[in-house]
């Protein structure tokens, strides 16, 4: 009887199977079949699906096959190679990581590539002529190690691999940013790229991307059963006489390669590495001969489908960029994913989750201290005042402050005051924001632009300047300030219900970001943003700043800075741990709100202020904490004044290095900031 029911089941069993294969595969093909005759049908002139059907099979020299044949079926078959080879990238990249979250995007790939290209277009054009993919998979794999690396390798949680995949993508994206502002005429035509775009002139593309796709296709199949050894546990893959390293070696190597021919062609399309591969696990197959083809067929169906989609519903900025269709598409899923498919993100044991970034701190006296850098800070800003293409000697300053002086010299100063002032009222309150939202997320590697405050800030701005560009320049700091907001409250609503954990709000942030990220790209490509005052905006920049951002700025740290200081106690218990700290009579959920939404106000505040600045919410509190341990009273102080500092000093720097052209104080901090944090993630590994 028992064999019976055994039978009975495994023939249950292996018909589902068979239903589940045939829906994954045949499905599939004929979703693929319908998005291709779409793509075919839409652009700008829609051809009939009748004529796109006579002209497959008998093109004649009329104008509609030509385009069909010349501009169109180009563009399709380079979205289905794109999507075909991420996918199989992706999949291949949770398998050798062991981590759902790992794809070419997460781990900084994309971005690596990307780099690469463009600085091979700057500095040796010849060479990335003629070995286009050699630049694109040094970059990407570069990358992909420092990524895998700095989190962890194999002991990772998802919530670190994805966090150091994005802190690598920040800091070459920080590089890319600084090519793309000082080459500008080199750069320009990279910025269509550099969004992900699958627009096509001719076959070039195909002819050059599909026989490294298909081949590394057919190498990636032809090694599933090495590929399944690495789903076991280590020790029993090599006791079976696997040899593991080697196989994660191929793995990575091919995943690499598959996502730098993609961005050599088509630029860096992210989620598809990572939606695909997890459409195809969810329907039960596990077998890399079924799951890497599979994965295949739908990344590319997902890449066909958006870039469909962007050419079917267009506004009145044109197409947006497939790049930012496949974010919108993405992130919704990366949200469903963690919110109820991923269990025990975070991973266990008291590391994880704390504020400790190892090493113990120097333990300086906080009054002196406080006292020096106050000093420091008055006399930066009087230094920042005398300098900039002409130079106030200091005793007119003096006297000019106080009403007296040069006529000229007091003209002059009205313009640079308000400025740097708002630059060290603007470093202030994204120091403290940094500060907060670490405390309530309890990683000392999160601040406002992992939550996605710096990103819906910026969509905001930059949706008056671009969609309204009527409105009254008062707007601009009012949408940012209510982009930043309602990014987070998407954030803190969707993760209410897991306690606000802080894996939770940080992967939900990522998402978030991704969305905000692609609008901005897609408004900069299609109003042609990258030589104007809003690109420039975006990067961070106190040009012209005027008394009304200095006022709007100090009442708000005149509001909020007291009621964080108050806080500051509370605060403190946050970095016990939930437990922990419920068992002090904490309301940890309340009281993480709290510290959410002081620093998101202040990061919104600032953003509308000196726009989308990096990295410097993340370097003062370390450094503060590095100097003092963790005292939240005492790093709301600190971090602030060294906040201010350090974007005076930016400020300062931008306007006389190279006057009269300025660079944006926000790529000096970047410059500044992306080594730093590599360093940061490179002591929390050291010490973890």
């Amino acid at each position: 009887m028992s064999n019976l029911m055994n039978t009975t089941t495994g023939k249950r069993n292996s018909t589902g199977m068979t239903w589940r294969l045939i829906g994954i595969f045949g499905g599939g093909f004929a979703a693929l079949f319908v998005v291709f005759m779409l793509s075919l049908c839409f652009g700008e002139a829609k051809i009939t699906a009748t004529t796109v059907w006579n002209g497959l099979l008998h093109r004649q020299d009329i104008m509609e096959h030509n385009l069909l044949w010349d501009i169109r079926m180009p563009r399709t078959v380079i979205g289905i190679l794109a999507g075909a080879a991420l996918a199989a990238a992706g999949a291949l990249l949770q398998t050798i990581t062991k981590n759902p979250l790992a794809s070419s995007d997460t781990l900084g790939i994309n971005a690596g590539a990307y780099f690469m290209v463009v600085l091979g277009m700057v500095a040796f054009p010849a060479t990335q002529q003629q070995y286009p993919l050699l630049l694109a998979a040094a970059g990407g794999l570069l990358a992909a190690l420092a990524a895998y690396v700095l989190s962890g390798g194999r002991k990772a949680t998802p919530v670190r691999l994805a966090l150091s995949g994005m802190i690598v993508s920040m800091v070459l994206g920080a590089f890319t940013s600084a090519l793309h502002i000082f080459f500008q005429t080199e750069t320009q035509n990279l910025f269509l790229w550099g969004s992900g775009s699958l627009i096509q002139l001719d076959w070039d593309g195909v002819r050059y991307a599909w026989p490294f796709v298909i081949t590394l296709l057919g190498i990636s199949v032809l090694a599933a059963r090495q590929f399944d050894a690495l789903e076991l546990d280590e020790s029993t893959a090599r006791s079976l006489g696997q040899r593991v390293g080697l196989t994660r070696a191929v793995g990575l190597g091919i995943a690499v390669l598959m996502a730098a021919i993609v961005v050599s062609v088509v630029g860096p399309i992210g989620f598809v590495g990572l939606v695909a591969p997890h459409l195809v696990r969810l329907s039960g197959i596990r077998k890399h001969r079924l799951l890497i083809p599979a994965s295949a067929l739908w990344g590319a169906l997902l890449i066909t489908t958006a870039d469909t989609l962007a050419r079917m519903v267009r506004s009145n900025l044109g197409e947006m960029p497939v790049g930012a269709v496949m974010a919108i598409i993405g992130a919704p899923w990366l949200i469903w994913l963690v919110l109820t498919k991923m269990k025990n993100i975070s991973g266990s044991g008291a590391g994880q989750a704390s504020m400790n970034i190892g090493g113990a701190a120097l333990r300086v006296r906080f009054t002196p201290a406080a006292i020096f850098m106050t000093l420091l800070l008055i006399l930066t800003i009087l230094v920042s005042l005398s300098l900039g293409g002409t130079r106030i000697p200091v005793s007119d300053l003096l006297e000019s402050l106080v009403g007296g002086g040069d006529q000229a010299y007091s003209v002059l100063l009205h313009l640079r005051l308000p400025r740097t002032l708002v630059a060290a009222c603007g470093g202030i309150a994204l120091a403290i924001s940094g500060v907060l939202i670490q405390s309530a997320v309890r990683n000392p590697l999160a601040d406002a632009s992992i939550i996605g405050v710096t990103s819906g800030a910026g969509f905001g701005a930059l949706a008056v300047l671009v969609v309204w560009p009527g409105l009254s320049i008062l707007a601009l700091p009012v949408a940012a300030i209510a982009g930043g907001v309602i990014a987070a409250a998407f954030v803190f609503t969707l993760a209410w219900r897991k306690a606000l954990n802080p894996s939770v709000l940080i992967l939900l942030g990522i998402a978030v970001s991704a969305i905000g990220s692609a609008g901005i790209q897609a408004m900069i490509v299609k109003a042609s943003l990258w030589n104007s005052a809003a690109f420039i905006w975006l990067t961070g920049s106190t040009y012209g700043r005027s008394w009304q951002q200095f006022y709007s700025l100090f009442v708000l740290l005149l509001v909020l800075v007291p009621i964080a200081y108050y806080l500051g106690r509370k605060f403190d218990l946050l970095a016990f741990g939930d437990e922990s700290s419920t068992g002090f009579g904490l309301p940890v959920r309340g009281t993480r709100l709290w510290a959410m939404i002081i620093g998101v106000l202040l990061a919104a505040g600032a953003v509308a202020s000196v726009g989308t600045i990096g990295f410097l919410g993340l370097m003062a509190p370390h450094a503060v904490r590095m100097m003092i341990g963790h005292h939240t009273r005492r790093s709301i102080i600190l971090s602030g004044l060294l906040g201010g500092l350090l974007l005076v000093v930016a400020d300062t720097v931008g306007r006389t290095v190279i006057a009269p052209t300025e660079i944006p104080s926000g790529l000096i901090i970047m410059l500044i900031g992306a080594p730093y944090f590599l360093f940061l993630m490179y002591r929390s590994l050291v010490h973890k």
